[in-house]
């Protein structure tokens, strides 16, 4: 068997154990009822299969997604909980009993504040100036709404957000939809944005069933897919390249599509091209980090994503990374938020 194929599979296998186990194997030890190594070794192996079908089966059963999602955002805030009173402990004496009511006290708090977090929506403004743009614009981007995930009725909050600033366009920047019950009707509230509205896709997008038939479907609700293609928005080359290629490809296509006339903005998901372009592109946009969502996890994701949130100047050229408009997995947001960014485009003359 191939390493890159087994190599996700003993990362899941760690990560089961490491936010559904460990952190109950060490509570059951401070109540003085530690579980056996079988009892432990058989739970890690339950859990696991039960999550690989769930993936590998692109499943539409709710309570095998709800108890891996929570049980995800329940076992992540209590892994590192119990790892930082496990630090502490190495060097002071803490008896059980206020180890336990430490534990509790801390995680009822930071999951009521994660679920309560998540549930808000940020306006973030951002202005540009560039000599390459004559009139000034405002646009809309947004990425990771995760309809699957999440409920459609999430979407109402976001499209009320839109209109209130009427922009120019609408710029989807990938995973808008993640789960295979999807159905075309949940993005029935995109109806009601008054200005066109560009996407790119997601990894998520491919991880469903019959994705292709659900992204043609978007049209129905007046979403317009760049795939691969660009097109002249005043003095904008707008950009779309989608996700499932591979980053020489990416690269490829953007070097085609790009136009050094106008103002390139380009709409990517996922911010690992920025490397190989900064020197070419006016302004970049992806999502997919959503900045960790649950902390300490930022620092995890920083790994692979060096430019995991904010942004980034290369001389004159931007990148912008979004933490994304809502959750996915569990609805908990601890260190990062939701946002929805205005961006207003103006000539460097008005500045």
């Amino acid at each position: 068997m191939k390493l890159s194929v087994v190599t996700p599979l003993i990362i899941l296998f760690i990560f089961v154990y490491l936010v559904f186990i460990f952190p109950f194997e060490i509570l059951a030890s401070w109540l003085g009822t530690p579980g056996s190594p079988l009892e432990i070794i058989s739970s890690t192996f339950l859990i696991y299969f039960i999550c690989l079908y769930y993936f590998r089966s692109k499943s539409k059963n709710k309570i095998l997604k709800f108890f891996i999602y929570e049980g995800v955002g329940l076992g992540s805030v209590s892994l590192f909980l119990i790892t930082a009173i496990l630090f502490i402990e190495f060097f002071f004496y803490i008896p059980n009993q206020i180890k336990l009511s430490t534990f509790f006290s801390l995680q009822i708090s930071l999951l009521v504040y994660g679920f309560w977090n998540a549930r808000i929506l940020k306006v973030k403004n951002i202005e540009i100036n560039s000599s390459l743009i004559s009139n000034c614009l405002t646009f809309v981007f947004i990425s990771d709404v995760h309809i699957g995930s999440n409920h459609p009725k999430s979407l109402i909050k976001i499209v009320a957000k839109i209109n209130e600033i009427k922009p120019k366009f609408l710029l989807i920047g990938g995973d808008l939809i993640d789960s295979s019950s999807f159905d075309i009707d949940h993005l029935s509230c995109f109806k009601e944005i008054k200005c066109p509205i560009f996407f790119v896709t997601g990894n998520h997008e491919y991880y469903i069933q019959n994705y292709q038939k659900h992204l043609d479907d978007l049209k129905k609700v007046g979403i317009k897919i760049l795939n691969n293609q660009s097109i002249k928005i005043g003095d904008i080359n707008l950009i779309g390249i989608k996700d499932n290629i591979s980053i020489i490809e990416k690269k490829n296509q953007y070097k085609k599509l790009q136009n050094r006339n106008l103002f390139n903005l380009l709409a990517i998901h996922q911010p690992s091209l920025w490397k190989e372009i900064k020197h070419d592109v006016n302004l970049m946009l992806s999502g997919h980090t959503h900045n960790g969502q649950i902390f300490p996890f930022n620092f995890i994701v920083k790994l692979k994503f060096p430019e995991i949130y904010g942004l980034y100047k290369s001389k004159e050229n931007l990148l912008y990374v979004s933490s994304g408009v809502a959750t996915w997995g569990p609805k908990i947001r601890i260190g990062s938020n939701n946002e929805l960014i205005k961006f207003e485009l103006s000539s460097k003359l008005n500045s």
